[in-house]
């Protein structure tokens, strides 16, 4: 009896091992390549919404992610002159009895290692140090070559490898992405090094002229280089600022570039005393620039043929929803259901049903991408307009954070 042959994913982060467990739920053979040496627990914080912790729940990881996770009490967003609330938002229980699922912030790292455990249950392992230089499309299967010279044939490629992506060049219709002008800061700040005042247990959002700032609490994984220093957990902040210069690279280090508290400083200029003493409190700064792509337009953008696009290949996206990671397990969700009434034995029937994920996924991931740019004019407005969009919370509040269309559970 010949085994069929396994779909490739290309890409071990959140996306990829999400879509390799989703296929292998699917009922499908799975291969992961990725071209790092090494799987390492760097990144920053990051939030998952209740429409993702639901779908994490569904595939029987919620206990593990929720002994991982920080559930925070409340969404509170601020002027960041002043330090004025401007609008709150319940989260915790609340958000529980409006959405059915937890609001929950992490570390990305141990978002990726819950999904690279939960693979490893299944029998799919990464392969590392492949890098994926090209694909090419035949009638019955896809032809992918490596940089050490390595070809791997499969029937279907499903490209999680980034907004760097490799693969979506074999995607006709998928966009380069590009510059946005807006650049995150982001440091890990130790617990007991918080300024006093700070509600460390909320989602705190410090709204200025031509940038932001995005805290929150997160526990450090144990084998994170700044586990000793910081402790079990520690505060999580983003400085997302606009600094119209792109950098010289265009593929650069998104989670090691080494940035000047300094430099920072002197951009963000006079804040409130609470949010001076937090930025003050960061022992040290990492900084990369943002790119993501126009909204998505057709599902040609996300597959073509078998080739299907996951996850920031597909559509990157500002962090301004906070939902990057959450449209990737969307995704991955999608492809299994997709993929479930197909045989692995009837390969020829893969292309219809990547065209099928596609068009499930195209529209919502456009909204999103669409909300993610809209919230970043919103959130860097200078002049009279800024005091228009703080009159607005203060008067909508809870009605404008919160994001029933997003969060629903019909995905």
């Amino acid at each position: 009896m010949t085994l069929p042959e396994p779909l490739l994913v290309v890409g071990s982060g959140i996306a990829g091992l999400a879509t390799a467990l989703a296929c292998r739920r699917a009922g499908w053979p799975v291969r992961v390549v990725d071209k790092v040496a090494a799987l390492s627990p760097l990144g920053a914080g990051i939030q998952l919404g209740p429409n993702a912790v639901r779908l994490l729940d569904a595939w029987g990881l919620g206990r593990d992610l929720r002994e991982r996770a920080v559930r925070p009490e409340q969404l509170q967003v601020r002027s960041a002159g002043r330090g004025s609330l401007l609008a709150t938002l319940p989260l915790g229980d609340a958000c529980v009895q409006r959405h059915g699922s937890d609001y929950l912030t992490l570390h990305r790292a141990d978002l990726q290692a819950l999904l690279l455990q939960a693979v490893a249950a299944v029998g799919i392992r990464s392969e590392l140090n492949i890098a994926i230089t090209s694909v090419a499309a035949s009638a019955h299967s896809i032809r992918a070559e490596a940089q050490n010279g390595l070809i791997l044939q499969a029937p279907a490629v499903l490209a999680a490898d980034g907004v760097w992506s490799v693969v979506r060049a074999g995607v006709a219709a998928a966009q380069a992405p590009r510059f946005t002008g807006h650049w995150a800061w982001r440091s890990l700040v130790a617990r007991d090094a918080l300024p006093g005042g700070l509600a460390a247990h909320c989602i705190s959002v410090w709204l200025g002229q031509r940038l932001h700032v995005v805290g929150y609490p997160v526990r450090v994984p144990s084998d994170h280089p700044d586990h000793h220093a910081l402790g079990q957990s520690a505060y999580n902040l983003v400085v997302l600022l606009e600094m119209p210069t792109e950098p010289a690279s265009k593929q650069p280090d998104n989670w090691s570039h080494t940035a000047d508290a300094c430099a920072l400083l002197q951009r963000v200029g006079p804040v409130n005393p609470t949010l001076q003493a937090l930025l003050h409190a960061a022992p040290a700064w990492k900084r990369w620039p943002l790119y993501d792509q126009p909204a998505l337009t057709r599902p040609s953008q996300m597959a073509q043929g078998r080739i299907a696009l996951v996850g920031d290949a597909a559509h990157p996206m500002l962090p301004y929803l906070a939902q990057g990671a959450a449209m990737a397990l969307e995704d991955a969700h999608a492809l299994q259901k997709c993929l479930q009434p197909v045989s692995p034995g009837n390969t020829a029937q893969l292309p219809a049903a990547l065209q099928t994920y596609a068009q499930a996924r195209w529209q919502r991931c456009a909204q999103v991408q669409a909300r993610a740019q809209r919230n970043g004019r919103i959130f860097h407005l200078a002049g009279p307009v800024k005091w228009g969009r703080d009159a607005v919370l203060r008067l909508l509040g809870a009605r404008l954070l919160d994001l029933p269309w997003l969060y629903g559970d019909e995905q």
